[in-house]
């Protein structure tokens, strides 16, 4: 669910052009989330399903889980394991040791889409997840940042030193997820919002990390400002009902629209004024690059590779985490300033539609791959599997 799923899916279609045979292989879907495998089904990609691989902590699935990735590694011998997010990387790199060879290991690549080493456990948990992913890039030939900012914070928390990060930026089919031929009034009027709102969207996984309860109290505050806005939830998970109460219990039920995960996007970004992100921990957050992609201004939390895709006061704004008076103020800025969002949702699509294009992610990787295919031998291959 989200950006990785996106970002191995093009991958893989993009490698295949290349001469690659991929086996991407995924698990089960979180509880209060959906599946994203009409992505994969409409680009072609075949995804190996691999029940009791979740997000899930749980030490007698996880070890089946590993026991089955390293049988499905036996079985197509690749000769690149890559492994994207931080339960699936632990478990895919665990497989990559148990399943190799004397002389016939893969080459070994994780891909840090962000990381779970602050904002999501507690001072016992983050020591011990650190832990963790210390010893697991040992046993990496390479880890993969998606910007520079993730990179420095995982060298900067000890997990392995610089020389042994890429950064490889995000890759996602944009035009096509955020193109809307539609009429945004008219879908405005569909949903019942009036004319004279300030929409403001917030698209993800609801979820601790993303602190939803800090878009109410924003969204208080523009209120409490003079600006007639409406908060646009796209996207579900565990804290929805919870957050839907919250609402109501704050008097902010009406001018508060849920409506649950989307496959089809575009609509939504179009109905929006702007586009907010609160999370206190991110890699590259796909919701705003595809919010910039159609045209909309941003308001995010300044975390992890958040700056790599907004520029502060040329795309949209940047604030500290949990500085809900500063995202209200940005938001007013935008909201009594139709000329400024324009220009600045016009500069965002423009920088957006180059700087994360899928040829460019599999130009990327296919360099990386090739670099480290050489090291194991005199020449690399024309074509791998992985």
């Amino acid at each position: 669910m989200g950006g990785p799923a996106l970002h191995v899916t093009y991958l893989a279609q993009g490698l295949a052009e290349r001469g690659y045979e991929t086996t991407l292989v995924a698990g089960d879907v979180g509880r209060g989330e959906e599946s994203m495998a009409f992505v994969a089904d409409r680009a072609g990609v075949e995804v190996v399903r691999l029940p009791g691989l979740s997000r899930d902590l749980s030490p007698l699935r996880d070890a089946v889980a590993a026991w089955r990735v390293a049988r499905i590694i036996r079985r197509v011998r690749p000769d690149v394991v890559h492994t994207h997010t931080a339960k699936a990387g632990a478990i895919g790199r665990v497989a990559a040791v148990l399943a190799g060879r004397p002389g016939r290991r893969p080459v070994v690549v994780h891909t840090f889409h962000g990381h779970v080493l602050r904002g999501y456990f507690g001072r016992a948990g983050t020591l011990l997840f650190r832990a963790i992913e210390t010893v697991l890039a040992r046993a990496t030939d390479r880890l993969v940042a998606v910007s520079p900012e993730v990179r420095d914070e995982l060298v900067g928390l000890h997990v392995a030193p610089a020389r042994k990060f890429s950064v490889v930026r995000l890759g996602i089919e944009l035009e096509p997820r955020v193109r809307f031929e539609g009429d945004a009034d008219e879908a405005r009027r569909r949903h019942g919002i009036g004319a004279g709102k300030f929409v403001v969207g917030w698209f993800g996984r609801m979820t601790a990390v993303k602190r939803t309860d800090d878009l109410l109290t924003m969204l208080a505050g523009v209120r409490e400002r003079g600006v007639d806005a409406l908060l646009l939830f796209v996207g579900d998970g565990d804290d929805r009902d919870r957050l839907e109460q919250r609402a109501h219990d704050l008097g902010l039920a009406r001018s508060c629209l849920f409506v649950g995960y989307q496959e089809d996007v575009a609509p939504w970004y179009a109905i929006c004024d702007a586009v907010v992100l609160t999370s206190a921990s991110e890699g590259t957050p796909v919701t705003i690059i595809e919010a910039l992609a159609a045209g909309k201004p941003v308001v995010a939390t300044r975390v992890g590779g958040v700056p790599d895709v907004v520029d502060e006061g040329e795309t949209g704004f940047l604030v500290r985490p949990r500085d809900t008076h500063a995202l209200a103020e940005r938001l007013e800025i935008l909201a009594r300033d139709p000329e400024r969002r324009a220009a600045m949702g016009a500069a965002g699509r423009e920088r957006m539609l180059g700087r994360y294009a899928v040829d460019r992610l599999v130009d990327d990787v296919d360099v990386l791959y090739r670099e480290l295919l050489a090291s194991r031998s005199p020449a690399a291959p024309t074509s791998s599997r992985r």
